[in-house]
């Protein structure tokens, strides 16, 4: 119905499963949200040339909208005017490399404007992926290294 999908559209965050990552923040084409570690303090420095590879995930109305169980969003404004999306206070961004259901960024590391950024997606309720348990998993749930 008309009313369904315009209820979906109007979703500015959602979470979708993903092999191997977990429930992962997606914004509204389905591609996956992702955090970088140097502003894990809530301020932007993703901006200039980062910003075409990790495109911020903006909004031009005053509220974003979240589905079940993304997080507590908010806004932020960033150095360019444009409101940004946060979830649990973490600026998002999507990964010019991913493509719908895919997260190519996760663990990426780069350097922009002489700071190293680490970018991770952002799970559901704003949880980083791999921060927790000690390390990512490669596609096993034993940790069994023989000692």
């Amino acid at each position: 119905s008309d009313s369904a999908t315009a209820a979906a559209s109007g979703t500015t965050v959602a979470v979708k499963s993903i092999d191997g990552v977990g429930d992962v923040l997606v914004d509204s084409s389905g591609k996956a949200l992702y955090a970088s570690d140097v502003e894990a303090d809530g301020k932007v420095r993703c901006t200039g040339a980062c910003t075409s590879f990790w495109e911020p995930l903006t909004i031009d109305s005053a509220k974003p909208v979240a589905a079940d169980g993304v997080g507590k969003l908010g806004v932020i404004s960033r150095p360019d005017g444009a409101k940004q999306v946060t979830v649990a206070g973490k600026l998002l961004y999507t990964f010019s490399e991913d493509k719908p259901g895919k997260v190519e960024g996760n663990g990426f590391a780069d350097d922009f404007d002489g700071r190293h950024f680490t970018w991770n997606a952002v799970l559901a309720g704003g949880d980083i992926a791999g921060s927790s348990g000690g390390g990512a998993s490669e596609g096993t749930s034993k940790n069994d290294y023989g000692y």
